[in-house]
């Protein structure tokens, strides 16, 4: 068999695998990235570019390894949900980068972090000063989540007593040109109510909406 037929195979193959190996782990890789979940991602996605083009490597081998990477993570993610002490010493811990207002920089020193990354991190959240900050946390993630000073958050109208209407998801009735009849139901609506509305915007068929959504007040875009 032609050298390029067999990595057009095993590329099939680690593709695929990868893509069941990563459904299997769950969307926790992505959503909540730590370092630890970097490196196990980085490596299984290395392990399947190796059964792709090593032919010299034996495949099942090459399988059995992604598959024990997966296993591994998959069960350290079950037992962490357990354990919290396991847990900490896998993913780490949150901790303060500015507590009360007050920069931690020993905290700072200890996640190696200089103080021009901590403003660059600030900026990411369209804070500029310093003093403007309450708290500031350095999730596992590496992400910052920043807590404003009660006088420095923006105005909200709780704050002045003005009522607001329920704002909820709109629901989507045309996706390119498709008619979602089931989402119609969901609101009590009708393709004849539908179809009314499209003959007052002028619009003779459903197949020329790109999309049509329904917000929680009625309105129809």
């Amino acid at each position: 068999m032609p050298i390029v037929l067999v990595v057009v195979i095993r590329s099939f193959v680690s593709f695929f695998l990868l893509l069941l190996l990563v459904k299997l782990i769950g969307k926790q890789q992505v959503t909540q990235l730590t370092y630890f979940d970097y490196i196990v991602g980085i490596t299984i996605g290395s392990i399947a570019s190796t059964l792709s083009v090593q032919v010299n490597e034996n495949s099942w081998s090459t399988i059995a390894g992604m598959a024990v990477w997966a296993a591994l993570a998959v069960t350290l993610a079950l037992v962490g949900l357990k354990s919290p002490w396991l847990r900490k010493i896998i993913e780490g811990v949150p901790e303060a980068l500015i507590q009360n207002g007050k920069i931690r920089h020993d905290v700072l020193k200890r996640n190696k972090l200089s103080m021009e990354e901590l403003m660059s991190m600030l900026r990411t959240k369209d804070v500029f000063n310093v003093e403007d900050v309450e708290f500031a946390v350095f999730e596992p993630s590496g992400k910052l989540s920043v807590l404003l000073k009660s006088q420095k958050k923006p105005l909200t109208p709780q704050d002045i007593n003005v009522q607001t209407q329920y704002d909820g998801m709109p629901t989507n009735i045309v996706v390119d040109g498709i008619l979602d009849t089931k989402a119609l139901r969901s609101v009590n609506l009708t393709r004849a109510w539908f179809e009314f509305q499209l003959k007052k915007m002028n619009i003779d068929r459903t197949e020329d909406i790109f999309l049509a959504q329904l917000d929680t007040q009625g309105n129809l875009y």
